[in-house]
């Protein structure tokens, strides 16, 4: 037997589910509303390449902050952090206001302590999303479009390098590399979407953790 409800009730729960539909856009439509815009500017490619976080969190690199991937906040206070290998990393605190733009220009400086191997291996980095971040043992490098085509690659000490490549919205990527000195390696792989997916990374039937290349 088959329950039926009376037409009144049933017109009620149509509008029920009607407005359960249309309360996520809402509130995702107020909460645009009052976010406020961070735009970052910087004089040379050093701080146009740097990485950029919020609040503890990696959002991309500077130069691609803008435009379809323009940084808005919810209004308060955040912490902005800008790093790139071998300078001291740029660290502002900001106070956003709803519908407020504020401008912040970075000037990166070079770190006193910076060391740079006379024997190194070369890294090639073929990773998909390009903008994702590249972490040498836990330091942030750069992010592989800086790594990967031809003439580009990252310069390392020979031996063991724990290599990470992070990006939001995508399950990070974790190996470890060993190259000998002059040698060339490459990391090849695509970042899979961090929802609904399994939790260790998938790699293309054609990728590895670390090719060396002869």
């Amino acid at each position: 037997m088959r329950n039926t409800l009376p037409r009144g009730n049933l017109r009620l729960c149509g509008w029920i589910v009607i407005c359960a539909l249309s309360l996520p856009a809402a509130i995702s439509a107020r909460t645009s509303d009052v976010m406020g815009e961070v735009r970052f500017s910087g004089q040379s490619g050093v701080e146009k390449s740097s990485g950029v976080w919020v609040d503890g969190q990696y959002v991309g690199y500077l130069k691609e902050l803008k435009g379809s991937k323009k940084l808005l906040l919810l209004p308060g206070e955040h912490l902005l952090t800008v790093r790139q290998d071998g300078y001291q990393d740029f660290i502002q605190k900001v106070q956003i206001e709803p519908h407020e733009v504020m401008c912040v220009h970075v000037v990166m400086a070079k770190a006193a302590s910076a060391k740079y191997p006379d024997v190194t291996a070369t890294v090639k980095v073929d990773v998909k999303p390009a903008r994702a971040a590249v972490f040498v043992d836990g330091l942030f490098v750069g992010h592989v479009g800086e790594f990967q085509g031809m003439g580009r690659g990252m310069l390392v000490a020979p031996g063991s390098h724990e290599i990470k490549i992070a990006l939001p919205g995508y399950q990070t990527f974790e190996t470890q590399i060993k190259p000998l000195a002059n040698q060339t390696v490459e990391i090849k792989t695509d970042l899979q979407s961090s929802e609904g997916s399994p939790s260790g990374p998938l790699l293309n039937s054609e990728s590895s953790a670390a090719t060396p290349k002869t």
